[in-house]
C-alpha cells in the first residue's frame, strides 16, 4: 500500500479542484465527440447549475438527519459501546467496515456519519487498550463500508423504480417493486459477499508489526448534548419532552397511514422516517436544535459543490455526452453481459455526476431502453446503475467530505485504501450481476 498511498498523497487535489477539473474534462469531451458547440456546453453548464436544487435539498436532509440520528443520546451510546467490541487490531478494521455497511443499508446518510463516528470510537478505545491502530485506515474502512448503500433501504434508483408515476413506470407500464430489486435474494447475497470481500481486503492491507501508524490525535470529546440551565418559562418549554414527542408521534402516524394506504418508499419517506426517530429519541427541543447546529457544519461542502456537479450533469445532458458514453458501452453487450457493461458505464458516469438519484434519472431511461431491446429484466438495469453509482464513489472524493470533516482528515489520507475497495468491490458487483442475468 505504500507506493499507492504516496502517489495519492502527492497528486490528489482537493475535492473542490477535483470538481473543477471534471467540469473542464466533460466540457472538452462534449466538444470532441458530439456536435455541440462551446455555446451549447456553456448554456448546458449554466442552466444545469440550478437543475438539481430540489434534489440537493433531499440529499442535504438525509445527510443532516443521518448525523443527527447518530448523535442522539441512545444511538450515540450504542456506537460508543460498539467501539469497545474489537479486541485486536485486525478485528478493528473488519468491525468498522461491517458496522458502517449495516448503517448504510439502512440509509446512506446514516452510513456516512456512522462510518466516521465508529472509526473514531474504535480508534480512541483501541488506543486506550494499547492497540496500534492506523486511524486513516480506520476512516477508510468507514467509507469503504458505504460501498453497499445503494443496495439498501435508501437506494434512490430502486426507490424511483418503485414509485408510481416515475419514468420507470411510464417506460415499462408498471412499477418495479423493491422485492425485485433491493429485497431480491440475489441483491441481498451480493451485498453480503461485497461486505465480506471489502472487509477482508482492509484486513489484508492493515499495517503489520513495526509499520508506521498514525493514531487518532484527539481524546474523547463530549459528543452528547448537555442540558443548559433553566431560568425562564421559555427555557422550560425548550426543555420539555412534550413538543418533540408529539411531533414525532404525528410523523409516525402519518407514515403508518402512508404505508397502510399502499404508499411506497421514496427519498422523502426515508427522510421523514429518520426525522421521526430523532424526534422520538431526543429529550427536548433544545437538544434537537443543538444537533441541528452541529450537523449543519458537515453539509457545507456538499451544498456548495453539488451545483458544480449539477452543472457537469447539465453539460452531459445538453450536449448528448451521457447518451454517447452509455450507448457506446451497451452496444457491445448481450443479454448476459449487459449488467456488467451497464455497471462499468454507470461507474464512469458517476465519477462526473456523483449523485445516485440524478444519475439514475438521466441514465436510467437509456439503460431501460437497452434492457428492453435485449430482453433483459428491468431489475438488472436498475441495479446495475445503482451498483455503478456506489462503486466509483470509492475513487470520487465528493461524498467522503462529510466523513472526513468529522474525522479531521484529508481525502489524500484515505484514497489509497479506498482504491483497493474500488477494485475488489468491482469484482463482487460484476459477479452478482452476471449471476442475476442467468437466473432472471
Amino acid at each position: 500500500m505504500g507506493p499507492l498511498n504516496s502517489v495519492v498523497e502527492r497528486f490528489m487535489p482537493s475535492a473542490f479542484l477535483f470538481a473543477v477539473v471534471l467540469t473542464a474534462v466533460v466540457a472538452g469531451m462534449s466538444l470532441l465527440v458530439t456536435d455541440a458547440t462551446p455555446v451549447d456546453a456553456l448554456k448546458g453548464w449554466g442552466e444545469g447549475l440550478s437543475g438539481l436544487l430540489a434534489f440537493t435539498m433531499q440529499m442535504v436532509l438525509i445527510l443532516l438527519l443521518g448525523y443527527m440520528l447518530a448523535h442522539t443520546g441512545p444511538v450515540h451510546a450504542l456506537l460508543v459501546r460498539l467501539g469497545s467490541v474489537p479486541r485486536t487490531e485486525g478485528q478493528a478494521y473488519i468491525f468498522v467496515v461491517v458496522v458502517t455497511a449495516v448503517a448504510s443499508l439502512i440509509t446512506w446518510g446514516l452510513g456516512l456519519v456512522v462510518g466516521a463516528v465508529i472509526a473514531k470510537e474504535v480508534a480512541r478505545q483501541g488506543k486506550a487498550r494499547g492497540l496500534r491502530l492506523h486511524f486513516p485506515l480506520l476512516v477508510a474502512c468507514g467509507y469503504s463500508g458505504w460501498v453497499v448503500w445503494h443496495m439498501g433501504y435508501s437506494g434512490s434508483g430502486p426507490l424511483a423504480a418503485a414509485t408510481e408515476g416515475s419514468f420507470v413506470h411510464e417506460m415499462t407500464g408498471q412499477v418495479v417493486p423493491m422485492s425485485e430489486t433491493t429485497f431480491s435474494l440475489w441483491n441481498i447475497i451480493g451485498a453480503v459477499v461485497t461486505v465480506i470481500v471489502v472487509a477482508s481486503a482492509m484486513y489484508l492491507v492493515r499495517p503489520r508489526n513495526g509499520s508506521k501508524v498514525v493514531e487518532v490525535a484527539t481524546e474523547a470529546e463530549a459528543e452528547v448534548y448537555q442540558p443548559e440551565d433553566i431560568n425562564t418559562p421559555a427555557d422550560r418549554l425548550d426543555a420539555s419532552r412534550i413538543p418533540t414527542l408529539l411531533l414525532g408521534l404525528a410523523l409516525a402516524s402519518y407514515l403508518a397511514v402512508h404505508f397502510m394506504n399502499g404508499g411506497t418508499l421514496t427519498l422523502d419517506i426515508v427522510n421523514w422516517s429518520f426525522m421521526m426517530l430523532i424526534l422520538l429519541l431526543v429529550r427536548n427541543a433544545a437538544e434537537m436544535l443543538a444537533l441541528v447546529r452541529r450537523s449543519a457544519s458537515n453539509v457545507g461542502d456538499v451544498v456548495f459543490q453539488y451545483p458544480l456537479y449539477a452543472g457537469i450533469l447539465g453539460i452531459m445532458v445538453a450536449t448528448g455526452l451521457m447518451g454517447w458514453l452509455t450507448e457506446r458501452m451497451i452496444a457491445i453487450s448481450n443479454e448476459y453481459t449487459f449488467g456488467i457493461i451497464a455497471l462499468l458505464s454507470a461507474g464512469l458516469v458517476n465519477i462526473f455526476v456523483p449523485s445516485g438519484g440524478a444519475q439514475f434519472a438521466v441514465q436510467g431511461p437509456i439503460m431501460l431502453d437497452a434492457a428492453q431491446a435485449l430482453g433483459v429484466d428491468p431489475a438488472i438495469a436498475i441495479m446495475a446503475v445503482s451498483y455503478g453509482d456506489q462503486w466509483s464513489n470509492m475513487i470520487q472524493p465528493f461524498w467522503a467530505l462529510p466523513l472526513l470533516a468529522i474525522a479531521g482528515l484529508k481525502i489524500r489520507d484515505i484514497m489509497g485504501y479506498t482504491t483497493v475497495t474500488f477494485i475488489v468491490s468491482g469484482f463482487a458487483f460484476a459477479g452478482t450481476l452476471l449471476v442475476a442475468s442467468f437466473i432472471l
